[in-house]
This record gives C-alpha cells, structure tokens and sequence, in this order.
C-alpha cells in the first residue's frame, strides 16, 4: 500500500509529522532513499490518529504543529503506553523545550536547521539499538533485570516500561558494573554524538530511569565525573 508516495516495506514506516512542507520533502526523500517507508502528516491531531492507526517504527515529530503540538502527541503517546521511538525537530532549540520532550519520554531532540543525513543517522541508531544483541543473557543488579534480547525491564518484582534511549542508557551503564562512565561516553555510546546538546540530556535521561525503576536501583552518581552501576 502507498503511503504519500512512499512503500511500507523495507526497514519499516517512520511517520513524519512536519507543517512546513519543504522541510517535510527533504525528510521523506533521505528517509525514503535510507530504505524507510514514510507517511507525513501536516497536523497534529492528524499525526497523533496516524501513529495510532499506521503503528510505525519511529515517528519524527516537529514540536510546532497546528491543533496538537509534538509535546502533546508525545505525551498522548506515552500515556496509552505507546513507546515506540520519537524524535523531536523544533526551529526552538531552547534547554527548556529539550528537557521538557525529553523528560516525557522522547528519544532524541533535532534543532532546525539540521542535516538530513544526521536525522537518518538518529533514525537507524535508534532503530539498531532497539534491536539489542541477540544472543546477550539478562542481567541482574540490585533488583533490576534487564533483559536486552527481548528488550524487557523488571525492577523490584515489576515490569518497567522504558523508551528506546532509557533502555539503552541502562543497558550500557549495566554492562559494565561498578565502571564509572563519563557523561560524554555515555552520549557518545548511547546517542552516537558526543556534542549533543550537553551533559544535562544524559542527567534527564537519569532522573527518568531511576524515578521509573523506584528503589532500590543500581544507578550511581559519580559526583564530577558521571555515573555507574552498582558500586
């Protein structure tokens, strides 16, 4: 079936929710050449019953739409449960508004102007990720199991559900237990970038899983330096 001109096959849909058609064509065409199916929408609430109906791989949300903004899809997205994998691009390039997206659940967070090579690349990270290893065994570390082949997270006896980037941020930090990683390790293994954005995105993404995980949960702070997990 076509999709705004764009095939539902390949490495999967990513659904574009841009209002600003030039920057929306740029998207689809890199997206499309990348491999991805790509349905766009040019209004929120259009973009919000698309994601539902469509369930697409990732979803790339501008955060200036008419009727619905990207904040507010993503947090309707979050509150029915639906975790699949959001990236913001927003001509605001404002800490507030990063943290705020990041704070309800988003993956990543673009600023206008942005190459469209980087918003593949974001993409495809994202998406490999989510993958995860297919022959890693769970681990346990002071009453979290995470699980990397099935991508699954229990803490204290329940389940925990996490965004792509929350998964693999704990994923990493516990691979390695005890070993203190530096906030720019941590962008550069987990986000693919080590300039992105500031040490702040990875505090964020910190304060989101221990809030998610309760207690008691293996995350350290390493003051100065960065973070580990288990002492």
């Amino acid at each position: 079936m076509h999709l705004n001109g764009a095939m539902s096959e390949g490495r999967g849909l990513i659904l574009v929710a841009e209002d600003e058609p030039a920057i929306a064509d740029i998207e689809r065409l890199y997206l499309s050449q990348a491999g991805y199916g790509v349905h766009v929408e040019r209004d929120g609430a259009a973009g919000l019953a698309a994601i539902r109906s469509l369930r697409p791989v990732a979803v790339i949300l501008d955060v200036g739409l008419p009727s619905m903004d990207g904040i507010e899809i993503c947090r309707a997205l979050r509150e029915s449960g639906d975790w699949t994998p959001v990236i913001f691009v927003t001509a605001r390039d404002d800490e507030v508004d990063r943290i705020l997206g990041l704070e309800l659940g988003a993956d990543d967070y673009l600023a206008k102007p942005f190459s469209p090579r980087e918003l593949v690349a974001r993409v495809r990270g994202i998406l490999r990720r989510q993958e995860g290893p297919p022959t890693s065994a769970p681990s346990t570390l002071d009453g979290v199991t995470l699980d990397p082949g099935r991508r699954l997270v229990t803490s204290n006896g329940r389940d925990v559900a996490l965004t792509s980037t929350e998964f693999d941020l704990l994923a990493k930090l516990m691979s390695a237990p005890g070993h203190v990683l530096s906030r720019e390790q941590l962008l550069s293994s987990v986000w693919g970038q080590v300039d992105y954005g500031s040490g702040r995105t990875v505090d964020v993404h910190v304060a989101q899983l221990r809030a998610k995980l309760g207690n008691p949960n293996p995350i350290r702070t390493v003051r100065g330096v960065g973070y580990s997990a288990g002492s």
